[in-house]
């Protein structure tokens, strides 16, 4: 067995174990984890899966001890999502859009949330209206300049 398989098989036991590394281990002893996460999703269940892992992220570190400093971003596919109008939405995709709705509304109000942003950039091409944006969700001129200003925060990049 060549190393690459054998790294891949060792990650994918922790991944199916569900990450064997407690908070503070994996915090590497900070009080303060500052995190920029970018999604660019077009199918509502995969995201709805990610921001799921994204809460239960938040809640690990604030049970070991560290404040968590998250900020969501939405680019893309991912813009279908943010809206109050899901008539862009495939009607077999409306139900889990309306879940990602519901995760995007809970997360705003949790602890160590900063904010959910959305690119102005995708809109147009996909005939979306910001006017339709969720109120929860802040419109950003450009996604990838909102992400680069994060980064000179000391926020890290996360594309899940």
């Amino acid at each position: 067995m060549s190393i690459r398989i054998l790294a891949a098989a060792v990650m994918a036991l922790g991944i199916a174990a569900g990450c064997t590394t407690t908070g503070t281990q994996s915090a590497g002893g900070a009080k303060e984890m500052k995190l920029a996460f970018d999604f660019t999703d077009g199918n509502p269940a995969v995201l709805l899966k990610k921001l799921d892992n994204v809460d239960v992220t938040r809640r690990q570190l604030i049970e070991s001890g560290v404040t968590p400093k998250i900020v969501m971003t939405f680019r893309g596919n991912a813009s279908y999502f943010t809206q109050t109008n899901l008539a862009a939405v495939k009607e077999p995709d409306r139900a889990d859009a309306l879940k990602v709705a519901a995760k995007l509304r809970e997360m705003q109000k949790a602890p160590g949330v900063q904010g959910l942003e959305q690119c102005n950039l995708p809109l147009a091409d996909r005939k979306l209206n910001p006017a339709n944006l969720m109120q929860e969700v802040k419109l950003v001129p450009n996604g990838w300049i909102a992400l680069d200003a994060y980064q000179h925060q000391g926020y890290a990049y996360i594309a899940p």
